[in-house]
């Protein structure tokens, strides 16, 4: 009986440490890339700005102060709440309905599916520069449009009214057709056969969507969603082409104002604390997502 219980705790040591030894690499590269990144960043946002004169020094919770009392910060904040509240649901909308068109039976369906997702291939710098075709004043392609009808040229990326607008159709247009893929994905996962029962049992087309496809496809939503989110923090690229934050910060979004101050303004410690926030309401916000719609969503 001891010879087994030795055995037992000799077999649970050996697995316990193989078990370690698997996950041992993965732990290594989230600590170097994520966990170690986060701890400097966390620590630096609590210095001052250095200088050749005065170098930097340890003054707490400063920056987040001067943070919530600057307006500037407000104004990239709600330009980024705007942001995130027009491109997430348009593009998930957008995204579902060229998955259902691309999967239904039509002709040259894979000429279809290649179009749409052509612009998720084109890097962001490349689709900005394509998108200053549309925009330029008076001889870009909308003004021309608009001409036809009598509408005079108009600043599209430079008057603050328009400037955000403008820059949230050109994510609109690049990131539906990738997260197209997914719902495609998902789509040919469904068996035909529950349309087929559907329709027999007198459900009719927008009922079988309402009723039976949407709530399958909602696991695919959350992943969507969770993507959507973050890139409507991370964007970068097209704003250096198509405004550089302007016109008087009417399309500043955060990263753009956090590269701002670590690269222009020299004021890294500013920028870790931008940096800071972001990941505490990333990360309260995927939280909410994982924790409650998780469970709506696989009816538990």
């Amino acid at each position: 009986m001891t010879d087994t219980s030795q055995l037992h705790r000799i077999e649970s040591r050996r697995l316990a440490l193989y078990g370690s030894l698997l996950v041992l690499p993965s732990v290594f590269m989230l600590s170097l890339f994520a966990f170690w990144p986060t701890l400097a960043t966390l620590w630096a946002s609590l210095f001052s700005k250095g200088t050749s004169r005065r170098p930097s020094s340890f003054i707490g919770l400063d920056n987040y102060e001067s943070l919530f009392a600057n307006p500037d910060f407000w104004q990239v904040v709600g330009n980024n709440l705007i942001y995130a509240g027009v491109t997430i649901p348009v593009s998930i909308a957008l995204a579902l309905g060229m998955a259902l068109w691309a999967n239904a039976r039509i002709p040259a369906r894979a000429m279809v599916r290649i179009a749409y997702f052509t612009p998720a291939m084109l890097p962001m710098v490349a689709a900005a520069n394509l998108w200053l075709f549309f925009y330029t004043p008076d001889i870009g392609v909308l003004d021309r449009l608009f001409g036809l009808v009598g509408i005079g040229g108009t600043n599209w990326l430079g008057q603050p009214e328009t400037a955000l607008a403008s820059v949230i159709v050109v994510t609109i247009w690049k990131e539906a057709g990738f997260f197209m893929i997914f719902y495609l994905a998902a789509l040919q996962t469904i068996p035909p056969d529950l349309k087929e029962a559907a329709l027999i049992e007198g459900a009719g087309r927008w009922t079988y969507f309402r009723r039976i496809l949407l709530p399958l496809l909602m696991p695919t939503t959350l992943f969507v969603m969770v993507n959507a989110m973050i890139n409507s923090v991370k964007l970068i690229d097209h704003l250096f082409i198509l405004t550089k934050g302007g016109p008087n910060n009417a399309s500043k979004l955060i990263l753009y104002w956090i590269w701002e101050n670590a690269f222009s303004y020299f004021d890294r410690p500013m920028a870790a604390a931008l940096t800071v926030l972001v990941l505490i309401v990333l990360g309260i916000v995927a939280l909410i997502q994982f924790a409650v719609l998780e469970r709506r969503i696989h009816y538990r």
